[in-house]
Formats: structure tokens, sequence, C-alpha cells
């Protein structure tokens, strides 16, 4: 397996240009973000990724996690990385100043969460659901649990889990049966067992703090009764202290196709009397709060399939230098390395592209983010999380999806050699394969899209995303490189698409649901290639600035552009037929009978 070098200039390009953290600095709260210290950061960050976590990323594959009398063992070298990784701070490197985080904006935090995923997805997954758990308690945690858990979740000395779904429910949360009954003290007992919790036991930390959702004894049906509940591994005692062990334990890992070294756990809680929960927020009102950490993870699984994107794209450029074979097509040399033949050229070209495009989507969401959080303008608040939230699907479905194809490229480009398990290669596709499952599969992400984010504000949110693509398209039309204008026709095109899909799904919505629900994954490809396709022209049109004035890196930006150009004439045509696919609705399963299947 090749070594992982994170591509800073790419982050810093991205985040300045496309997501606008040269601005955050002149925003309230972010005033210390500055370029120094973001350079300063990334570049640690970077050699952390590199030095650290990458070596340990083959030892996990191979080693994997076990379950023992003491509960989940960690593959050699975890439990170090892991005191390192927090002792660095890089845990709560966007959480609150307040409990102990260093308060950075996402827009820095995600490229360094990026480094962290690339160099060891495994690994990144502990640090991603208490993340998750934190934006969770400070949404709806009283200030008594704030004020015990925060603070040491945050430094990483305590990690969190989310504890959705059991055997019988899957993505249907209506169907949960965990319940918790509610004691004198004021706490719950709950009882209950929930499937798939990432790293719900390890040995990386001396407590765990579930979130688990479950019902009240007098709670309505569905998922309207569902609450949520936080649940330690053990207690803690009024001096912080931790006390008694919680009846909450691991009673399974699974054995899995990839992130080996990331314990999925089956939980049981309650099997010897019941396990001490404490209530989060109001009754009844578990899945909404939850929902809060979903957000944060669906971005920060998005992020995955791009950071293992990134790895296998490395990888397979690397492979592709050095591997000699065939001769050169179009010179007639013997015996050249793999990357001189056009089709390696091609593949390698759609990994790079594509990573770079799904980049800049996740960067660009979390940018949205940071001005949400840090505006009191409540018609601005609203308008960046309103367009954070609609992207969000966009970047967990795309970028996910991305990373599995990507790897797959990686796996091609090696030829045989990609196949056997010594390369490499094979591990980022395992790894990535579960990425556009958890946290919500595509069609979740897709419906998520439609009808969450597309018809909650009659296609307000939509509208303006198609204001800004079009507005980078006339910017690229206006130009006086041809190269800026093939990229803008394409991507007008492409647009074009998107808002005819867009208007035959909101037109066929209350009458033709079959349809639009089998619509639903093409219309979050075909979103997904046209939003690739704006942030590329940006990233296009952003460098033509840098190359007209000439300054900064000129190899760099004339990459930059034909990278773009690249993405919009392989990738950009496929708009136009997402959409034919999305208007032609359940057409083609009309006449198909139950006995075909």
């Amino acid at each position: 397996m090749s070594d992982y070098r994170a591509p800073v200039k790419e982050m810093r390009f991205v985040m300045d240009e496309l997501a606008g953290f040269k601005e955050l600095e002149q925003i309230p709260g972010f005033e210390e973000a500055s370029a120094d210290l973001a350079d300063a950061i990334l570049d640690e960050a970077a050699k952390f990724a590199g030095e650290v976590l990458a070596p340990l990323n083959r030892v996990g594959d191979k080693e994997g996690c076990k379950l023992t009398a003491k509960g989940v063992t960690t593959p050699p070298g975890w439990k170090e990385a892991y005191a390192s990784f927090c002792k660095a701070g890089w845990n709560g490197i966007s959480s609150p100043a307040e409990f102990g985080g260093q308060g950075l904006p996402d827009t820095l935090g995600i490229a360094v969460k990026e480094m962290v995923c690339s160099a060891n997805l495994s690994f990144s997954l502990g640090s991603l659901l208490t993340t998750g758990a934190v934006e969770a308690l400070l949404t709806c945690a009283s200030d008594e649990l704030k004020a015990i858990y925060l603070e040491k979740m945050i430094a990483g000395e305590w990690t969190g889990t989310m504890n959705l779904t059991e055997p019988q429910a899957g993505s249907d949360l209506a169907l949960i049966r965990s319940r918790a009954e509610p004691q004198d003290d004021g706490s719950y007992r709950v009882f209950g067992q929930k499937i798939f919790i990432t790293y719900g036991d390890h040995d990386m930390t001396d407590n765990i703090v579930h979130l688990v959702l479950a019902r009240l004894p007098d709670a309505p049906a569905g998922v309207k009764g569902i609450s949520m509940f936080l649940v330690p591994k053990f207690l803690v005692n009024a001096d912080g202290s931790l006390g008694a062990r919680n009846d909450a334990h691991c009673v399974s890992i699974e054995h899995k196709l990839g992130i080996h070294a990331s314990p999925t756990c089956v939980m049981a809680y309650g099997d010897n009397g019941g396990a001490v929960g404490y209530l989060l927020g109001k009754p009844n009102r578990g899945l909404e709060y939850m929902f809060i950490m979903m957000n944060e993870a669906r971005l920060g699984v998005g992020l995955q399939g791009i950071a293992i994107g990134e790895r296998a794209y490395q990888q397979a450029l690397a492979y592709a230098r050095e591997r000699k074979q065939g001769r050169d097509a179009v010179t007639g040399e013997a015996l050249v390395t793999i990357d001189k033949h056009p089709d390696i050229r091609r593949m390698l070209m759609l990994m790079k592209s594509r990573v770079e495009a799904c980049r800049a989507m996740a960067y660009y969401t979390s940018g949205l983010l940071d001005r949400a959080h840090a505006t009191s303008e409540p018609d601005e608040k609203q308008r960046n999380l309103y367009l954070a939230e609609f992207m969000i699907p966009i970047v967990k479905g795309g970028g996910t999806e991305m990373g599995i194809e990507v790897t797959s490229l990686g796996i091609q480009i090696h030829g045989g050699m990609g196949f056997i398990e010594e390369t490499g290669a094979a591990q980022h596709w395992r790894d990535s394969r579960i990425t556009t499952i958890y946290e919500g599969t595509t069609g979740i992400q897709a419906n998520d899209l439609l009808f969450r984010k597309l018809m909650r504000d009659q296609g307000a949110t939509a509208k303006l995303v198609f204001g800004e693509v079009y507005a980078t398209v006339k910017a690229l039309s206006d130009s006086s490189r041809p190269e800026l204008q093939a990229i803008g026709q394409r991507l007008g095109h492409a647009l074009n698409a998107w808002i005819g899909a867009t208007k035959w799904l909101e037109g066929n919505a209350k009458t033709g649901l079959s349809g639009v629900l089998t619509a639903a994954v093409p219309y979050l490809h075909l979103a997904v290639t046209v939003c690739g396709g704006w942030f590329m022209g940006k990233a296009a049109l952003a460098a033509a600035v840098y190359i007209d004035r000439g300054e900064g890196d000129l190899t760099f930006y004339r990459t930059k552009i034909a990278t773009a150009h690249f993405y919009a004439d392989q990738m950009l045509p496929q708009a136009g037929a997402y959409a034919e696919t999305v208007m032609a609705g359940d057409a083609a399963l009309a006449d198909i009978g139950d006995e075909v299947f």
C-alpha cells in the first residue's frame, strides 16, 4: 500500500476559493481563523495523518477488532495513536471553546477530518460519531449533563455513539422496541438491543457515551413516540469520577467486508436490571434530536467517500507511474509505464476530477454551516442553513457513490494486482462499500433531497442553487478563454437538464408518487453531476484569475482548468441521460409484474 500525502495545496485552494474560508476571519467568532493558522494546522495534521495513522491502516485491516471477556480490543497501535490524536487537540478542532474545543470553523476542520479519513478510515469513525454526539448534546442536553459529559467528549477522553436501529427495524425506526422506564430519581432504566453500533465498545477510552433511541411507557406509536437517552458505559459520580459499570454491554461484533478495525457492535441494554439513562430534551422528540447528529454524520460520511477516493487515486497514480507494460500507442516506444496509455490516463482523470468535484461540494457545505452558526440575522441564517441542508444529501449520496466507483477504478488500474490483497487497492474498495449504506442509504438520501429539502419550501432553495449555477455558467461563457467557454456550454446544458427534471418532479409529486420515488436516485445522481460541474467551473474561473495575474503556482492552476475541462466533457453529458431517466418515472416498471422477480 502506498504512502498517503495529504493534498494540502488542493485543500487550501478549495477552502479559500470555493468555501469562502478567506472571508471567515471577518465574521465575529472566527477572528482567529487566519491564513497563517490554517497553514500551520493543515501542515501538522498532514504530518500526523501520514506518519501516525496511515501506517496503521493495513495493520487494522489485517488484525481487526476482537471481543474478549473484558470487552472489545482494538488492533496494535490503536490506543497509542488515539492518545496522540487527542493530545494534539484534533478531536475538538471545531467544537466550542466553552467546553474545551478549539472553536475553529468547520471549513478548516473538514480538511483535517478528510486527512484522518484518508489515512485510516476505520480509525476516523470513532471521532466522527463522537463529534455528532457532541452536536446533539449541545442542542438538547440539560446544563447538568453538558457539564458532566461535554468537556470529556470534546477532549476525546470519552467517545460517543448513536444507537438507532434494531434487528426488526432496519431503516424503519417506527418499528424500534427499546423502552425506557422512569425512575423516582429522575433517571430512566433502558431495555433493548441495538445493532450496527460503530465503536459501541473499545479499549481506547475509559468511558463511552451512548445516545439511545427508546420509547417511554406512554409514548404514541410510530416515530412520534421516540425519545433519546444518554446511557454511559460507566456511571459518573458527583465529583466527575467514574462509578459503577452500567448495564450496557457489547454482546457481539460483526465480521464485515471492510473497515475491520472499526468495531461494529450489537449492544444489549438492561439484561441485568436495566441500563441507567438520562432523557435528552423533551419526551417523544428523540428522532428530531437524533437528526441533528445524523446531519453531522451524513456530511462526515460523504467526506469519507471523498477521502477514500483520494487515497485510492494516490495509490493508483503511484502504481501507474511505476508499472511498465506495452507500447506507447502514439510514439511506439516499447515497455512504457502504464500512465502513458490513454485508457489509464482516462481512468486516472476520472478519479482525480470526481474526487475534486465532491471535495468542493463538501467544503462549500461546511462553509454554509459556518455562516449559519455565526450570523445573528434570521434571514441570512435560514438561507445558509437551508442551502447546507439541501447540499447534505448531495454530498453524502454523491461522495459515497463516487468513492465506491473511484476505488473500483483504482483496482482496475492495478490490473490483476489490484485483486491481490497485498497491494492494498482492494482494501480501499472494501472500506468504501459501507459508506453508501450507513447513516442512510443512497435511496434514503435521494428521498431526503426530494421530500425534505426540495419540496419543503416549494423549491425556493433549489431555485437559489440554480441561480448560483447559472451565474457560474454566465461567467464561464463571458470569459475570453475558449476552454472556459467550453466548460460553460456543457454546464449550461446540464443545468437545463436539472431544471427540467425538477419541474417534472414537482408536477408529479402529488399525482404520480410511484414514478417520483422511482426517479429519486437518478435525480440525486443528476444533482451530484451538475453540482460537481458547478464547482469545477468555479475552480477553473478562480484558477484563470491567478494565471492572468501571473501569481502563484501556475502549473497547479493550469491543471485545475484542465481537470475542470475534463469533468465537463466526460461527466456533464451524463446529466441529460439522468434527466431522461427521471422523467420516465416508473414507466419502465409499469408492465412488470411480481413474477418477473
